[in-house]
């Protein structure tokens, strides 16, 4: 039997037509999935504890508006990358301001290392455009949460302060906020807001309090605003769940 001519062309499947059903069909998927993790699913609280040399810090951190941020504070809290860290930022006058830790270069409380305090990332070694380039900071994450501001109790990641690498510059350290003044709301916008302070607002009105060091005691090419003695985060511990804590 000989087949018609134009008979086997009928009997081919139509690759094109299944194609773009495919395409169609996983963006599709992709779309459900955006709307699905950004606007839908909200990632639950996580907790944590701050254990300092003047007490313990708890707080709640909010991976629903700032997941990187927080994905990141946790990897870095359960490898003890934060064990030993000074708080090397303190400006509580004239105007309450910040605390500030998470830098490597201050582990230890070293007065030889002191120099370079506030410059460390969690790479060690400082920012480099290669780090932005390889994704090996945190970008900045102000738009699920926009209502999510600098204000007192907050913690908040740090990034280089110079604008040379852009605002994705976060790594490891990170302020929580003294007060609800002008300069930090000034601030939201700049910075991931990632947690807030829940129980232990005396210890961190404790730190704040530290003797601070300033030339002629302390040589001038430290950095301003570090305590000294210095004063530590001995750990940071991710909680399974909300502590049984009071609101002091």
């Amino acid at each position: 039997m000989v087949d018609k001519p134009g008979a086997r062309k009928k009997n081919k499947l139509p690759w094109k037509k299944i194609a773009t059903w495919v395409v169609v069909a996983i963006l599709v998927v992709a779309a459900g999935w955006y709307i699905y993790s950004n606007y839908i699913y909200k990632a639950p609280p996580i907790y944590a504890r701050i254990d300092t040399t003047d007490g313990p810090i708890y707080v709640v951190l909010y991976p629903a508006c700032a997941p990187q941020t927080v994905g990141n504070f946790v990897s870095l809290a359960n490898s003890g990358f934060y064990d030993d860290l000074a708080w090397h930022r303190i400006v509580d006058t004239p105007t309450p301001f910040v605390i500030q830790t998470g830098d490597p270069h201050s582990r230890g409380g070293l007065n030889s290392t002191r120099y370079s305090w506030g410059q460390g990332f969690s790479n060690a070694t400082g920012l480099t455009a290669q780090d932005v380039a390889a994704n090996r900071t945190v970008p900045l994450e102000v738009d699920r949460c926009p209502d999510l501001g600098t204000y007192e109790g907050y913690l908040a990641m740090a990034r280089e302060g110079n604008f040379t690498y852009g605002l994705d510059t976060g790594s490891s350290q990170f302020f929580i906020n003294l007060s609800n003044g002008t300069s930090n709301i000034q601030i939201s916008g700049y910075y991931t807001v990632f947690g807030k302070v829940i129980s232990g607002w005396n210890v961190v009105h404790a730190i704040a309090k530290s003797p601070i060091c300033q030339p002629p005691t302390c040589p001038s090419r430290w950095p301003a605003d570090e305590p000294l003695p210095a004063v530590f985060v001995n750990d940071v511990v991710i909680l399974g769940g909300p502590p049984d804590v009071t609101t002091a």
